[in-house]
């Protein structure tokens, strides 16, 4: 894979992504020293952890300027003061001003839980691949639940997949109650497509974690969220049956690319034109949280 193209919904056109780690990337799924230290050493939580450690030091402090500045970040959407944070990670899972992410406020809408860039698959059990075709993962292994994978055989999913330059905060895509989370317990490969597009079964192994959310308009709505290489740890920072408002905040990642999957009941939503367009050439779309992602049906 040379390129990583996506489809920006705000600028109308596509996109090469720029790879935080690009070189770093490449070598470790790309090369065959690259893929024995994969498995040897990067997939393991405890090299996660040890990464997280790193960027909780004072002294990546100066990393946050430079990113803020190659990568293109608009500081003036953070609630903190850039000299506020007091590492790196502090500024990897910083905190927005709501009118910088506005809720869609249409009733019947369902919104996108994150920043990021998107595919939508309108029907599970008719999916002919994600990212490549004829490759789409096992719903049973991703939610280690077979009550769960016949109910939502028939379903409709997104994927949000979060890169490192990404704002790092998810949100509910509706309003509603949720549940408690269980976590699915795995090792952390990357959820870049340079990794997945060499397996897509990374989602179902990864470290994981599941909330089903009681809403109104969509019945209920199963939320994910999966770690991957680099990623301290998965946050959640709602109360379990405790109201949730449409584009409030469920949690956070610490540092490193991830992803988030949500999982509706059979013929619940219509997925928004663009969104399904790109999808169906197996190209992302960029979209930001809170923006409309689509209806009830």
């Amino acid at each position: 894979m040379d390129e990583i193209l996506y489809y920006d919904r705000y600028r109308g056109e596509a996109c090469v992504e720029k790879v935080y780690g690009d070189k770093a990337l490449r070598w470790t799924y790309g090369t065959l020293t690259g893929r024995i230290s994969l498995n040897l050493v990067v997939k393991r939580a405890l090299f996660s952890h040890w990464y997280g450690w790193r960027m909780d030091r004072q002294s990546t402090r100066k990393k946050i300027v430079p990113f803020i500045r190659d990568y293109e970040l608009d500081a003036s959407e953070f609630v903190r003061d850039v000299d506020a944070f007091a590492n790196f990670n502090e500024f990897f899972f910083r905190e927005l001003k709501p009118e910088s992410r506005p809720v869609d406020p249409n009733p019947s809408s369902v919104v996108f839980p994150a920043d990021g860039r998107h595919l939508c698959v309108p029907d599970i059990s008719n999916c002919d691949g994600l990212f490549v075709k004829g490759e789409m993962f096992d719903l049973a292994k991703l939610l280690d639940d077979k009550r769960l994978s016949d109910q939502y055989a028939q379903g409709s999913l997104l994927l949000s997949r979060l890169c490192p330059v990404d704002y790092h905060r998810f949100h509910f895509p509706a309003a509603g109650v949720p549940g408690s989370t269980r976590l699915i317990n795995g090792p952390l490969f990357s959820v870049n497509p340079i990794a997945l597009c060499q397996n897509i079964h990374i989602l179902t192994t990864n470290k994981r974690c599941v909330t089903e959310l009681a809403t109104a308009s969509f019945g209920k709505v199963l939320v994910m969220e999966i770690g991957a290489t680099c990623v301290g740890s998965i946050c959640q920072t709602y109360v379990k049956g405790t109201s949730v408002s449409k584009g409030s905040e469920k949690g956070y990642f610490r540092f490193g690319g991830s992803s988030t999957i949500t999982i509706f009941e059979p013929g619940r939503i219509q997925f928004d034109q663009d969104l399904v367009e790109n999808s169906q050439h197996n190209r992302e779309l960029y979209a930001r949280v809170g923006d409309h992602m689509g209806t009830a049906i």
